[in-house]
């Protein structure tokens, strides 16, 4: 990736953009930082987004610190959010960070990462260090914020604790001493007041890049809750369906940001998208083979693409699909949520309610069905073999 390319690539916004560009070509190593809570303990292509950033930077020979936030996601970022968010425990915290690691590996170079967590700063402040930090900010400022102005319009609730949430990950900021930050375009107000604290500290004098965010597979904000996340630990063929699945107006937005076609490539791909002069699902094949490619290998993005042609063009059935053995007597929704074709009972509930579950090619019109052997189609893309 180039220079121009490190500011510009998935970049929704630089602030402020001369600092930014002049720090970048004064030419010396820079030292760049992403935080993330883990609020939930799977990485999906929405993450990879800042991710695959600070893999450019690490290339291009700066400082990268991926920072754990296990002492603020206890506290829950009101960034998005319409109403409070659940606390989560320490224990929480710390199964969901177990997992972070590892996933991050398929992105960054963990040789040259640094990892921190923190709660090494934040759980020591005393009282008197918290006053402190609040005097650099108002009230009026903290209710200018989005979603605070929201709530505000509906009588919901504020928690003074959610109003401490960006006094904390801006002293992140001072604590790590960066010249950058990376984050969603959603984290803007958090981001920027790190830089207020760290100028307040006399700490350097850090820009913030805001990655783009991209929707889930079906077009809105890509949310577990919403069952359109593409996980970086899904298997080849369930990450190619997805991809499959997108709305044609993701596919060079994804192109860009999950990666590394060249933007000319992406650019081409736009205008004959606009032009209609390329098949959309033919982009989008292309797209899911680079990938599932990235995430896999190139064998198993052939594998899956051939798999996927079989179930959908040939109408067939995936020959290595699970297999459960159904309970005497047990409903299908008990049988899809055991196999693991649902997530939960009220998925399989409203799947069978827009006929999207089929047994045996027969869609299933009755949510008390019992489970009865054969082939059963969950949705668009899964199978699940009842015996």
């Amino acid at each position: 990736m180039t220079h121009e390319e490190l500011l510009t690539r998935a970049i929704s916004d630089v602030v402020p953009r001369k600092l930014g560009e002049a720090k970048l070509k004064a030419g010396k190593p820079l030292r760049l930082y992403w935080g993330i809570d883990p609020t939930g303990a799977q990485i999906h292509l929405g993450h990879s987004v800042p991710l695959r950033k600070m893999r450019a930077f690490q290339d291009a020979g700066h400082h990268v610190i991926l920072l754990i936030g296990s002492f603020t996601a206890m506290i829950g970022d009101p960034s998005g959010r319409d109403e409070m968010r659940q606390a989560l425990t320490a224990e929480d915290v710390k199964k969901n960070f177990e997992t972070y690691i590892d996933q991050a590996k398929k992105i960054l170079d963990m040789k040259k990462l640094e990892v921190r967590y923190n709660h090494e700063w934040l759980e020591k402040l005393s009282f008197k260090d918290i006053l402190g930090l609040t005097s650099n900010f108002t009230v009026q400022q903290m209710l200018h914020r989005d979603m605070f102005a929201e709530r505000m319009k509906k009588d919901a609730p504020i928690s003074v604790t959610e109003f401490m949430y960006p006094l904390m990950v801006g002293y992140d900021s001072v604590m790590l001493d960066v010249d950058v930050e990376l984050g969603g375009n959603d984290q803007l107000f958090n981001m920027l007041a790190g830089r207020t604290l760290q100028t307040a500290f006399g700490k350097k004098d850090k820009f913030v890049l805001t990655t783009k965010l991209i929707e889930g597979t079906d077009g809105r904000k890509m949310s577990k809750s919403y069952n359109n996340c593409v996980y970086l630990t899904d298997a080849p063929a369930e990450m190619y369906g997805k991809l499959l699945s997108m709305p044609d107006n993701l596919i060079t937005l994804y192109m860009e940001c999950c990666t590394d076609m060249p933007m000319t490539e992406v650019a081409a791909a736009e205008k004959a998208l606009k032009d209609g002069k390329e098949n959309p699902k033919n982009l989008k094949m292309h797209l899911a083979r680079e990938i599932v490619t990235m995430y896999h290998s190139a064998a198993d993005a052939k594998a899956a693409e051939e798999a996927f042609e079989n179930v959908f063009k040939n109408k067939g059935v995936p020959e290595d699909m699970p297999e459960y053995k159904a309970k005497k007597g047990e409903s299908l929704i008990d049988a899809l949520v055991a196999s693991g074709s649902c997530a939960s009972k009220s998925e399989a509930r409203r799947l069978i309610e827009q006929g999207g579950i089929k047994v045996n090619e027969k869609a299933v019109t009755d949510v008390n069905a019992k489970a009865e052997e054969g082939i059963v189609k969950v949705g668009k893309r899964k199978f699940v073999k009842l015996t």
